[in-house]
């Protein structure tokens, strides 16, 4: 490949733009921060501070390298001297910056290649940018998306009607679901993380946030207000608890949720998978019988509160122990998240069998599954 003509290099900006659906000015910056790169490579330092304008009329291209100037020289690539200085501009004084200018014309074989690279990742940064403003008003919210590829580490989807790439990453999947490319599914826009290579869009479909809008979905007496979803607790792929009210006398908020023949909840595990269980509890501002309500269908025999510390000891007969913590500890720790209580649980002689702490808000889902219950058999 010979050198590119900045004459037809400014020619396509407006085509570029036109392409990639961006405003003319961000691609013009990108084709600008290329030719500053490409003749940095050529001419200068790495270090040097280049800027370069294009006169999209003309074709011709200016490059501007920046001073500070100092009293002594630390680092030549970005200060100079005020004697240097006075040569570039007349009255130059310590702590100025000043330019020099240079001309270019076209831009040899190495360098363009070295421009083509700048302003692709520049382009996709910007097309990433601006999907991103495009899904800002939707996060927290459920969209459909179409599985595109499936990496160790994360998962690729197209999601919205200008099939933008998102990603799913492992520990936001749902563990043990098998994704499939071309198959399309739900997913929670978790948030948009930005990096150094522009904002990355992040799905979900291990959130607790993920389980509430499913049931939404299904229970229209959510939307009425006759029904409410007070908290839900998740592990994903394993069991979840979700506690919910009625508002309205003489409803049954738990067989509303359930649905007739349990129609209501299948749809729900239908689509996060039959493995994960799910247990619907009646919430209760009391937070003893909400406590015995979040550790069913364990029968407890006694609760001891510690407000201040917002703690519970729960004492219960032996054959309801194991049925109390659950396999893995997932029923006492799901009580405990759903509760926002420390809970003990004892024999009745006093002797700890199992603990589980309310978790602290790291967002690690996987974090909140084993690193607090203790188990004796």
């Amino acid at each position: 490949m010979e050198g590119i003509n900045l004459k037809e290099l400014a020619k396509i900006v407006s085509v570029l733009a036109e392409e990639k659906n961006l405003p003319e000015e961000v691609v013009m910056g990108a084709v600008e921060q290329s030719i500053a790169a490409a003749w940095r490579r050529d001419n200068g330092d790495r270090d040097q501070n280049v800027r370069a304008v294009l006169n999209q009329n003309t074709g011709e291209a200016k490059v501007y390298v920046a001073y500070e100037v100092v009293e002594e020289v630390e680092n030549s690539a970005d200060q100079m001297t005020a004697e240097q200085a006075q040569e570039i501009k007349k009255g130059a004084k310590v702590g100025d910056v000043v330019e020099e200018e240079f001309e270019v014309k076209t831009l040899g074989r190495v360098a363009a290649q070295t421009a083509k690279q700048v302003v692709f990742q520049k382009l996709r940064e910007a097309e990433r940018e601006a999907v991103a403003a495009q899904f800002e008003d939707e996060i927290g919210e459920v969209i459909t998306g179409t599985v595109q590829r499936i990496d160790p580490r994360v998962a690729r989807i197209e999601i919205g009607s200008a099939n933008a790439s998102a990603i799913m990453p492992r520990d936001e999947q749902i563990p043990g679901e098998r994704l499939v490319p071309g198959n399309r599914i739900k997913v929670l826009l978790k948030e948009i993380e930005r990096g150094e290579r522009g904002p990355q869009l992040i799905l979900s479909r291990a959130t607790p946030e993920f389980v509430k809008y499913l049931f939404e979905q299904e229970v229209p007496e959510i939307e009425n207000g006759a029904v409410a979803i007070k908290g839900i607790a998740r592990l994903a792929g394993l069991r979840t608890k979700i506690a919910v009210v009625s508002n309205i006398q003489g409803v049954d908020p738990v067989g509303t949720f359930v649905g007739g023949h349990g129609t209501r909840v299948q749809a729900v595990m239908n689509e996060i998978g039959d493995q994960e269980k799910i247990d619907i509890v009646q919430y209760d501002d009391d937070i003893k019988n909400y406590i015995t309500n979040a550790l069913s269908p364990a029968e407890i025999t006694s609760i001891e509160l510690d407000e201040a510390e917002k703690k519970a000891i729960i004492k219960l007969p032996e054959d309801q122990q194991k049925i109390a913590i659950g396999r893995a500890g997932q029923n006492v720790r799901l009580a405990s998240i759903l509760t926002g209580y420390n809970i003990d649980i004892e024999t009745a002689d006093g002797a700890k069998v199992a603990s589980a702490e309310k978790p602290k808000k790291s967002g690690n889902i996987e974090d909140e599954l084993l690193d607090v219950i203790e188990q004796t058999e």
